[in-house]
C-alpha cells in the first residue's frame, strides 16, 4: 500500500511537471503566462512607489509600534507600509463588486441589466467602476487619517495649506488602485487567470518572505520547533481548504427531449446534475467580517487619541484593547459573522439564479421532484444543509490565525484567512485554466 502510494505520489508529480514544460512549449500558452508575469512584475514596481511628502522613518516606526496597522498591512501586500500609490490594493474594486452584486437583486434597473446579456453585464462593470473611485478616496482618507493619529504622517486634512497636499495625495492613491484594476482586467483578457485575484495573491506572496524574517529575527531559542509547528498547520489547513473549496452536492438532473425522425415524434432522456459548491460564497463572508471588524478599534483608537473628556477615552481605549485583532473577543465577533455571512451571501447568490425556473424553461427536472415551486424549495433545502459546512469551514479558517498563534507563540507571523483562502483559490483556478489550455492541445492537465 505504501509502495502503491508512493509511486502514485510520483507519477502525480511527474505529471505536473511533464505538463507545465509542454504549456511552456507552446506558443501562445508561453506567451499568456509570460504576459501574467509582466503585469504581476509591473504591479509589484508600482508597490514601491510612494506618494508626495512621505517620511518613510517615521512611517515605518509607526507600523512597527501598531498592530492594527499591521494588520491592514497585511490585505495590501507592504504597500500601505510604504505608503505608496498602491496602498489600497484592489480592496476598494473588491468592495464595489460586492456591493453591485447585493443591489442588484434589490434594484429593477440594475435587475434588468443583468438579464440583457453581454451589454447589460458591461454597463454594470462600468457601474462598479465608478463605485470604484469614491469607495477608494473615502478609504484612502480614512487611512491617512489613522496613519496622522499615530505619527506616521502630518498636514493632512483640507483646512489651510493641507488641502492640496492632502487631495493630491488622495488622488494618487485612487489612481493606483484604478490602475491595478486595469492590470487585473489586461491579466483576465490576454494572460491566465482571473486578474483581480492575481494581483491580490501578488501582493500576499510578496509580504510573506518580510513575515519569515521577523519571526526568525524575533525568534527564541525554541523558534525552530514552532516554525516546524506552523508549517505543520499551515499544510493541514491549505489540505482542509482545497477539500472544502472543491466540495460539491451533485443534485441529478434529467431533460426530456422530443425530436421528430420519419414523421414520428421521439422522446429523448438525458441526464445531468446541479453541482451545488459547499462553499458557494467563497473568501466575500471572511471580506466583509474582516472589515467590519476591524472598524470599531480603528475607530475607538481615533477616538482615545483626539477626545478631551477623560471617561470618553478611557471607554475608547477599553474597546481599542477589547477588540484589537489579538484580542480573543476579535476573533470570537469574526467567527459568528462568517458564519452569518456565508449564509446571507449564499442565499442573494442562489436567489439570482433562478435555478428551478431555468431547468423548467429547459425542461428539466429532478427525479421525484414536480417542477417549479417544488423543485426551488427541495434545492434551498439541500442548500441550507450543505452551506453550514461551508460556513463553519469558513469560520475556522478565519480564526485560524488566532489559533496558530496560540499554539506556536510566533507572534510575528499573522498571515489573513481571506489570504490563505485567496492564495489556494487562485492557484486552484489557474491550474484549471492552463490545463484547460492544455487539453485543448490534446494534453494530459493537472488535475485528474
Amino acid at each position: 500500500m505504501a509502495l502503491g502510494s508512493t509511486g502514485q505520489a510520483s507519477g502525480s508529480q511527474t505529471r505536473l511537471l511533464d505538463t507545465a514544460a509542454q504549456a511552456f512549449r507552446q506558443p501562445d500558452v508561453r506567451a499568456k503566462i509570460l504576459f501574467t508575469l509582466a503585469m504581476l512584475l509591473i504591479f509589484r514596481f508600482v508597490a514601491h512607489i510612494p506618494v508626495p511628502g512621505v517620511d518613510r522613518d517615521a512611517l515605518e516606526q509607526t507600523f512597527n509600534d501598531n498592530a492594527i496597522l499591521g494588520f491592514l498591512n497585511i490585505f495590501s501586500g507592504g504597500a500601505l507600509e510604504n505608503l505608496s500609490v498602491a496602498a489600497l490594493g484592489v480592496y476598494p474594486y473588491i468592495t464595489a463588486t460586492i456591493v453591485m452584486q447585493l443591489a442588484t437583486p434589490m434594484v429593477p434597473r440594475l435587475q434588468a441589466l443583468q438579464q440583457e446579456g453581454e451589454a447589460g453585464r458591461n454597463r454594470l462593470q462600468m457601474y462598479t467602476h465608478w463605485l470604484t473611485v469614491p469607495l477608494a478616496a473615502f478609504q484612502g482618507y480614512a487611512q491617512l487619517l489613522l496613519i496622522q493619529q499615530l505619527g506616521g504622517v502630518s498636514d493632512i486634512g483640507f483646512t489651510g495649506g493641507n488641502a492640496l497636499p492632502t487631495f493630491a495625495t488622495i488622488i494618487s492613491m485612487v489612481a493606483g488602485t484604478m490602475f491595478l484594476v486595469w492590470l487585473g482586467e489586461l491579466i483576465s483578457e490576454n494572460g491566465v487567470g482571473n486578474g483581480v485575484s492575481l494581483i491580490i495573491l501578488g501582493g500576499i506572496v510578496a509580504g510573506l518572505p518580510g513575515l519569515f524574517g521577523q519571526v526568525f529575527l524575533t525568534g527564541t531559542g525554541q523558534a525552530i520547533g514552532s516554525m516546524f509547528l506552523l508549517a505543520v498547520l499551515a499544510i493541514a489547513v491549505v489540505a482542509f481548504i482545497v477539500l472544502f473549496q472543491e466540495a460539491q452536492r451533485r443534485i441529478p438532473v434529467q431533460y426530456a427531449r422530443s425530436t421528430f425522425r420519419g414523421g414520428r415524434m421521439y422522446r429523448q432522456q438525458g441526464q445531468s446534475f446541479i453541482p451545488l459548491r459547499v462553499n458557494t460564497a467563497g473568501m466575500i463572508p471572511i471580506i466583509f467580517a474582516t472589515s467590519i471588524m476591524i472598524f470599531p478599534p480603528v475607530v475607538a483608537q481615533f477616538v482615545a487619541e483626539t477626545a478631551d473628556v477623560g471617561w470618553i477615552a478611557n471607554v475608547a481605549e477599553f474597546f481599542e484593547t477589547a477588540l484589537s485583532p489579538t484580542g480573543l473577543l476579535y476573533w470570537i465577533g469574526i467567527f459568528l459573522m462568517v458564519v452569518i455571512f456565508a449564509f446571507f451571501y449564499t442565499m442573494v447568490v442562489f436567489q439570482q439564479q433562478n435555478l428551478a425556473d431555468n431547468l423548467q424553461r429547459q425542461g428539466g427536472f429532478i427525479p421525484g421532484i414536480r417542477p417549479g415551486r417544488p423543485t426551488q424549495e427541495y434545492i434551498t433545502r439541500v442548500l441550507v444543509r450543505i452551506t453550514w459546512g461551508g460556513a463553519l469551514f469558513l469560520g475556522i479558517v478565519a480564526v485560524m490565525p488566532f489559533l496558530a498563534t496560540r499554539l506556536t507563540g510566533v507572534q510575528a507571523l499573522t498571515i489573513s484567512a481571506a489570504g490563505l483562502l485567496i492564495v489556494v483559490g487562485v492557484v486552484l483556478d489557474t491550474m484549471r485554466q492552463i490545463e484547460a489550455q492544455m487539453m485543448m492541445r490534446n494534453y494530459e492537465g493537472f488535475i485528474r
